[in-house]
Parts: structure tokens; sequence; C-alpha cells
């Protein structure tokens, strides 16, 4: 056989990176070179189309189930693919980035899978983005062993049999990989991702009896489950394993996805594996989408935000019902407490909140839920153990009694809370915190005993910008300004100064987070995503 050509994608802009020529292969390029030419027009159209939808919602403040697509979810008969054996039982999912020890640790958890994540819990630098595939190819032929420079403490696998499957999270639609380009295009990252991965790991993970599994983040509609389905069948073939090898759970965290759960599964159907439900990007898209919506549409603080909303329940309770008619499973949200090392009543009223959360979920009917931690493995796995037992997930409790009509999915004035001075302080401290270790390309970042993703950043500067738009009046009395975040960001700024001390203050990103965090914030045009003004900003 021929060595492949020289694939047309050129590397720009990147150092080489140790092992570098291990991922981004002649063959591996070629592979991506061809999704790229064959799928990212549909990409280009299906993101026109989202600023479309967002139009008409700026025109209706209202959603409904789709008229077109009646047909679909009234036909009883269609089932998506049945689990392969490695995704069956799905009661306790982790979730992180896919640096070295995070990969082993993630494997070693307990857990019964792990979300491999490149999406928001993961800067997209070029040295995340390729070390991570190498650091996934090494955890699959077992050569990953670790020693932490810094502790000096060593880290390695378990046997095969007690490791969790990875189920891996590409990028989003919306997010370019400048790094690789065709014709001086950026290709999108969603593609480089799981074109990388697919490509090295597809057969080897059928050898280890698994398969390549993937999280859908950030979909918007079923036809963009369409696109990806389409891929997944080219995929497939290019590299000769059977159709529906590939399984991937869609993240249902846009308010338009809710409206859309049981299409996406049928567009889906002979690679869905389920639904996951997530909390703040959900209600960062409702921001996004209902910006124009008046009063009945402003959130709360984002704690007071519990999974326990009418509206939030709403939707949970809707996705299990969707999942079970279709044979799918219905994955829970995060539970994102980092235990304290030093505080043990902070871990006690800590753990008795997720417990509460767990044993809710489990109780609706979820066939499994993520943390952020391995501690938390034993609390999330306990809830979920009482009611299945031995059984691998409760697909069988179909949740008949749940009927959610369109408007129970955004009767967001359904809560009693409001926006608090207090509120906007969080949102600040936070959003600065975590985009600062965002630009220094962190993406999973412990901030005040939770893991915060880029999701944490979205919610927090979404909920500023409408607290100012909609001209929110604070409990104290203070109006929602521009003027009041500006005042609150500068003490923030100059209370990290206080706290962490000049030099690393210096050595860090705090003031362009800042900036960064204020720009996103207080911009008449709302931003789509802050991680696209951040990737500019964003070095390597």
């Amino acid at each position: 056989m021929s060595a492949p050509a020289p694939s047309p994608l050129a590397v720009v802009e990147a150092e080489p990176l140790p092992r570098q020529e291990e991922v981004l292969t002649d063959a591996a390029l070629a592979f991506v070179a061809e999704l790229h030419r064959r799928f990212t027009p549909r990409r280009d159209e299906l993101l026109a189309r989202r600023a479309e939808r967002r139009a008409e919602i700026a025109r209706t403040s209202t959603l409904d189930f789709l008229p077109e697509t009646a047909a679909i979810r009234a036909d009883d008969s269609w089932r998506v693919a049945p689990a392969p054996a490695a995704l069956n039982d799905r009661r306790v999912e982790i979730t992180g980035p896919t640096d070295r020890k995070m990969t082993i640790n993630a494997l070693n958890s307990g857990a019964k899978v792990w979300l491999a994540d490149f999406e928001d819990a993961s800067a997209p630098t070029w040295e995340n983005v390729v070390g991570g595939q190498v650091n996934l190819i090494d955890a699959y032929t077992r050569k990953i062993d670790f020693t932490d420079p810094r502790s000096g403490k060593s880290y390695a696998l378990k046997p095969a049999d007690e490791l969790a499957t990875v189920v891996m999270r590409p990028r989003g639609w919306h997010l370019e990989e400048r790094h690789l380009t065709f014709e001086g295009r950026p290709v999108p990252g969603a593609l480089v991702d799981f074109g990388l991965y697919f490509f090295h790991n597809a057969k080897r993970l059928i050898e280890l009896g698994k398969g390549p599994y993937f999280y859908l983040p950030k979909t918007e509609s079923h036809l963009e489950a369409r696109l990806w389905n389409d891929i997944f069948v080219y995929a497939q073939d290019y590299v000769g394993i059977p159709q529906g090898t590939i399984r991937a759970t869609v993240l249902i965290e846009t308010i338009t996805a809710a409206y859309e759960m049981e299409e996406i599964l049928y567009e889906l159907r002979d690679h869905a594996a389920g639904l996951n439900a997530g909390r703040w990007d959900y209600l960062f898209s409702i921001v996004k989408n209902f910006r124009d919506g008046g009063a009945k549409f402003v959130l709360p603080d984002r704690n007071a935000v519990t999974m326990t909303a009418p509206f939030m329940r709403a939707y949970t309770e809707l996705l299990v019902r969707t999942c079970h008619k279709r044979g799918a499973h219905a994955i829970g949200g995060m539970a994102a407490f980092i235990p304290s090392r030093k505080d043990a009543e902070v871990n006690k009223v800590a753990f008795e909140k997720v417990k509460a959360d767990k044993d809710r979920e489990a109780g609706d009917g979820f066939d499994g839920s993520w943390v952020a931690h391995p501690d938390l493995v034993p609390i999330a796995m306990a809830s979920f153990d009482a009611v299945l037992g031995d059984k691998p997930n409760q697909k069988d409790r179909l949740r008949e009694d749940v009927s959610v009509a369109p408007g129970d999915l955004i009767a967001i004035d359904s809560l009693d809370a409001r926006p608090t001075y207090d509120g906007l302080r969080n949102a600040v401290q936070v959003g600065t915190r975590y985009i600062e270790a965002w630009l220094r390309g962190l993406g999973a970042v412990a901030i005040f005993n939770l893991m915060e993703d880029a999701a944490t950043a979205e919610i927090s500067r979404s909920q500023i910008w409408q607290w100012i738009n909609a001209g929110v009046i604070f409990e104290n009395g203070e109006k929602a300004t521009p003027e009041l975040a500006r005042k609150v960001a500068a003490e923030e700024l100059a209370a990290i100064r206080e706290e962490i001390g000049e030099e690393a203050f210096a050595a860090g990103k705090w003031q362009q987070a800042h900036d960064l965090l204020l720009h996103v914030s207080l911009d008449a045009d709302y931003a789509d995503f802050l991680t696209l003004p951040a990737y500019d900003q964003l070095i390597g």
C-alpha cells in the first residue's frame, strides 16, 4: 500500500510540540481535511440558521415544539439503537480535561464513564488540543504512567476492567481551530477534535471491547444532530468499521434543543446513546435567546436557580420521559463541589447537598449523573445503587406521568428569587477568576470550592449583561448599571491583588481577564460566546 499523500491542511502559528507527529500524521490530517471539505459548508449554514432563529425569538419572545416534526414525536414505534455493553451502565460519570494526571485519575476514579473533555473544561491552546490526543492514545495503549514533578507522586492505571469508559467531548460548532487551516481558512474545532480522536482510536477501542463514544455539546437543533450523524456515517465507512459503532450522547444545554429532544434522538437513532441535562449552559442559553423578552425572563442569582426550579424541573422531567420513551439513557447534571482538605464542616454540608441532588435525580428516573471530583463518586454511586440495585439503568421507567407544555420550559417568572447585589459581586468574582485561568490555558478551575468551566463564565457575564439591560434594582437600592459593574470589578481586582500578592498578580493575566469580562458584559452587542473574543487573546 502506498503512503498517503501529504494532507492539504497546514499547521500554522504553532511551535512544534513533543510527539505531535504521532497525532498529526499525514493520514490523520487527510481524514480531517475530508471532514472539513464535506461538512464545514453545512456547519456554516447551521450557524447562520442559529442567528435566524434567535432573531425570530427576539420578535416573538416564545418557543414551541416544531409543527413540521410532529409526526416524529407522534410515532411511538421508533427507538434508538440498543446500548453497547460498555455504555449500558452509566450510573456515575466523572468529567474533566485530558491532561495527563487527570486522564489517569478519571479512568481510575471508580466512575462508570469519564467525559474526556476537549470543550468547556479545556482551554483550546494547541498544546492542550494535541497533548490531550496523545494522552488518550497513551491511555488506550497503557503507556501513560505519570510522576508529578512538584509532589513526586506517581500515577498509573488500574487493571483494564476497573477503568471508566471514555466518552469524548469535542468543541462546539461555533469554535475554530486557528492552528489547522485549509486554503487559509481555519478548520472547525469540532472536526479537529473528533477527527483526530476517531482516526487514531476507533479500531483500538473496538479491540478493547468498547468503541468511539462522544458527547455532543452546544447543539441547538435536530438539524445539527443530523449533521453529526452524517459525519459518523462517513467516518465509519472511511476507516472501515461497522455502522452504529459510534455512539453519541447529546447535551441538552440550549433552550432551543429542549424543544427538539425527540427529533435529536431520531436523527441520531442508529448512533444515539442518550441525552444529558446541564445547568449553567442551559441558563446561559435562556439569557442569550430571550434577552429582549423583558422582566419575565430575568434570572435571579445563578445559585438560586437550582434544578428544582419549576422551569428546570419541567426540562429535566421531559428529558427523562423523552429518553426512556425512545430507549435512550437520561444522564443528570453536575455535582461541581471540590472537597476541602482543611474544612470538614464545609465538606459535610456540601456532601449532604450532593447526596440530596443525586437522590432526586435517581428518584426522577435518570440513569446516571455527573460529578467533578473522585471523592464525589461514592456519594453519587450510593444514590443510584439505592434505586438501581443490580440493574444497569432504569430505562423501563417511562415517566408517562410527566406532561410538559411549551410554556413550562420558559416560565422563568415562576421563581420567587430576585437578582441580588451579592449575586452581581459573585458573578464578577467568578467570571474574573475563571477567565484569568482560561487565558493561561486552564479550562477546569477550582473557585470557592466548586469546579468551574467555561459555562460558568458564560452564565456569569450573561447575568451581568441581562441585569444591566433590564435595569434591575438590587435589594440594597442600587441599580444595575455599567458604572456599578465597573466599580465592583475594580474592587474585586484590588481584592485579588491583595489576596495573592503583587508578584503572583503581575505574573497572571488578571487585568486582561477583568477587561475581557467587562467587555462582554457591558457591550451593547451581546457576544454569542465569550470564548470567541477570548480565543483571540489565548496564547499558544
